[in-house]
C-alpha cells in the first residue's frame, strides 16, 4: 500500500499515563497523529492484541490542528503479522533454495531443456570444428567459425544455468546425443556448403526452442552465408570464403 502521508510510528500510549495528553498535543497538534491504538492519524502506531502480541500497523489519515482525525482508507498494513507466512516457509526450507518465488515446476523443466538443446548443438559445432580443422581438410577460416559457434551455444547454455540458480531452480544436466555424422563432405555441394547448411537447421532448431533476438540474428547470418556459398560454387572461391571466416571480415572484403 502507497501512502502519500508521512509515515510515523508511535508506541500505543495507555489512557492512565501521565504523559497522554503531552504526547497528544505533540503528535496531534503539530503532525497530525493519533495514538488511539491502531486508528493512527496520517501513518502508523502500535497496539497489543489480547493475547499480549504486538503489532503494528499503518492507516492514512487526515486530521491535526485540534481536529479529529479521520481515516481516509480501511485497508492496514500489518507486515510483522503478513509477514508471518513467508517466514514459516523459510524456516522449514533446508533443502530447497531459499530465493525461489514464483517459479513455476513447468518453467524449470523449460530451462534445463534449453540447456540440454544448447549442449547438443554445441558438441555437434565442436565436431565441425574438428573436421574442418583436418591437414586433409585445410580449412581453418571454417575451424574457427564452427568452434567460436560451439563456445557460444556453450556460453548460452551456462548462462542459462546461472538464471536457473538465480530463480531458485536446480540445474539438471541431461544426456548428450552422440552426432551421428561425423564425416561431413558431400559429392553434390562439398562440405562447405553442406556444413553451413546443417548449422542453419541447427540455428532454425534452437530458435524454436528459445526465441530470442540473438537467435534471429545467427538465423540471418547462417542464411547469408548459404546464399553466398550458393553463389560462388566450389573450387578456389571456397578458399576466399574460408579466409574470409579466418580474419572475420565478409565476402565483399575478401
Amino acid at each position: 500500500m502507497l501512502l502519500r502521508a508521512a509515515a510515523i510510528v508511535s508506541p500505543a500510549i495507555d489512557a492512565s499515563s501521565p504523559w497522554k495528553q503531552q504526547q497528544q498535543q505533540h503528535y496531534g497538534l503539530k503532525k497530525g497523529i493519533s495514538t488511539d491504538k491502531c486508528s493512527v492519524g496520517v501513518a502508523a502506531g502500535y497496539m497489543k492484541s489480547k493475547r499480549g502480541v504486538g503489532k503494528h500497523c499503518v492507516r492514512a489519515a487526515v486530521g491535526g490542528q485540534g481536529q479529529p482525525t479521520a481515516a481516509l482508507t480501511g485497508v492496514i498494513f500489518e507486515p510483522f503479522l503478513e509477514v508471518q507466512n513467508e517466514l514459516t516457509q523459510v524456516s522449514l526450507s533446508f533443502s530447497e533454495s531459499l530465493a525461489r518465488q514464483k517459479f513455476s515446476e513447468s518453467c524449470e523443466v523449460a530451462l534445463n531443456e534449453q540447456i540440454n538443446v544448447e549442449y547438443n548443438v554445441s558438441y555437434i559445432y565442436h565436431a565441425l570444428f574438428a573436421y574442418f580443422d583436418r591437414d586433409n581438410v585445410a580449412l581453418p577460416g571454417f575451424a574457427k567459425y564452427f568452434k567460436d559457434a560451439s563456445d557460444e551455444e556453450r556460453g548460452h547454455a551456462e548462462k542459462l544455468m546461472k538464471y536457473q540458480n538465480i530463480r531458485g531452480g536446480k540445474v539438471k544436466l541431461q544426456s548428450i546425443l552422440l552426432p551421428t555424422l561425423m564425416e561431413f563432405d558431400n559429392a553434390q555441394k562439398g562440405e562447405a556448403l553442406y556444413s553451413m547448411e546443417l548449422a542453419l537447421s541447427l540455428e532454425k532448431l534452437t530458435n524454436q526452442k528459445l526465441l530470442n533476438l540473438h537467435a534471429v540474428e545467427a538465423i540471418k547470418k547462417v542464411s547469408e552465408y548459404v546464399s553466398q556459398l550458393r553463389r560462388i560454387g566450389r573450387g578456389h572461391a571456397v578458399w576466399h570464403f574460408d579466409q574470409m571466416l579466418l580474419n572475420g571480415g565478409d565476402v565483399a572484403a575478401a
